[in-house]
């Protein structure tokens, strides 16, 4: 029996990694001739680098850059093949990097993200896939463009800084600086929302509130971002800000737009990386998993499109989960099965600390079932 497992990570509890260890475990148990392949997934945000290190053998390469405050923090990008950069902005700016309290996107800022690109063009990268998701910040790329060169200014003519609150001052903006090697390179972006930049489905409006935004700070970046995102459209006289992906990571999606990248479902992306479809096309079974899933798994998460290419081939795919939330008729006209691990009543910090033993209970019950109905 070959059986593929797929999961994302169980968001705080384990990683992608870990649950794939933890599933192939007891799968054995009950089949322990099957021909397994681990194939730990994300879609761009929390665990991408850790899911291609894996995958695809990358070298791990940590430096130090700016972080979401300001302030110098370790991090580390992959290099696949030599020349191929994997970053994961979660680890340059996630929002789990900010205590609560903290959060403020006035304060934040995308810099560092800027920074780790350069350090990769010196290593000689030419091909780059960036993670978006879990990002804490919210000035629409403006950091990660001046570290690559672009200026900003005030209606001084006075720079401006890096921070989402100096988006509320710019007035004009300048990309004669901005590094020339990045016309040389390819660039594409895993995203896993499809937002706008602007407007009630737009950056500041949907994810705002999570990065600390108040009521008034949300209202007057969704303007600041309008505001911005129409200068430099007129400095590269495209309109860009609509595409759907625009918004994610508090803009970040626009400033990629910008330097020429493309904006790519992160799941499908990071699939296709790591040989997914191949490994998918003559299996028995497909396991996968996250976190908590809703009808929005079939929209750009992981599971969802581990779904899809298994649904392509005609092969079962098993979800479980965290727990299951939301419209469960949409999720099971995807899945051939869709499992909570939480198999009593629990609290959530009770299940997120038993998140390993439960997983690995929930997946050996149900392969019990099928070694049951398929003798």
């Amino acid at each position: 029996m070959k059986i593929v497992i797929a999961p994302d990570s169980y968001k705080g509890s384990l990683t992608s990694i870990e649950a794939s260890s933890i599933m192939k475990k007891a799968i054995m148990e009950i089949y322990p001739d099957a021909n397994i392949l681990p194939k730990p997934m994300a879609d761009g945000g929390e665990g991408t680098l850790e899911a291609l290190v894996t995958a695809a053998k990358a070298v791990t390469v940590t430096t130090t850059c700016t972080g979401p405050l300001g302030d110098q923090i370790p991090t580390a990008y992959g290099i696949i093949d030599g020349n191929n950069a994997v970053i994961e902005y979660a680890k340059i700016a996630g929002l789990f990097q900010v205590a609560k309290k903290r959060r403020n996107p006035d304060v934040t800022t995308s810099f560092g993200l800027g920074e780790i690109i350069l350090h990769a063009l010196d290593k000689g990268c030419t091909k780059f896939i960036i993670g978006l998701g879990g990002s804490a910040t919210n000035d629409g790329g403006l950091g990660m463009l001046q570290a690559l060169g672009m200026k900003s200014m005030d209606s001084s003519n006075c720079l401006t800084g890096p921070y989402g609150k100096d988006l509320l001052h710019i007035k004009d903006v300048d990309f004669t600086n901005l590094d020339s090697r990045l016309s040389k390179v390819t660039i594409k972006v895993a995203c896993d929302v499809n937002n706008p930049l602007c407007g009630n489905r737009g950056a500041s409006i949907v994810y705002g509130p999570q990065k600390g935004a108040t009521r008034e700070q949300v209202e007057k970046y969704d303007e600041a971002l309008d505001c911005y995102s129409k200068l430099i459209e007129s400095k590269i006289n495209r309109t860009i800000k609509e595409i759907p992906g625009a918004g994610a990571a508090g803009g970040l999606g626009f400033a990629f737009l910008v330097i020429g990248s493309e904006l790519v479902s992160g799941a499908e992306l990071i699939g296709n990386t790591m040989n997914l479809e191949t490994s998918i096309k003559n299996a028995d079974f497909v396991i996968t998993g996250e976190g908590q899933s809703d009808e929005q798994t079939l929209y750009g998460k992981a599971p969802g499109s581990v779904a899809s290419l298994a649904k392509k081939y005609n092969v079962a795919a098993v979800l479980i989960s965290g727990s299951l939330m939301g419209d469960s008729e949409a999720l099971r006209e995807s899945f051939a099965g869709c499992f909570s691990i939480i198999n009593k009543p629990t609290t959530l910090e009770e299940s997120m600390e038993k998140a390993g033993q439960l997983l690995f209970e929930q997946t050996k019950q149900i392969f019990h079932l099928i070694s049951s109905v398929t003798k």
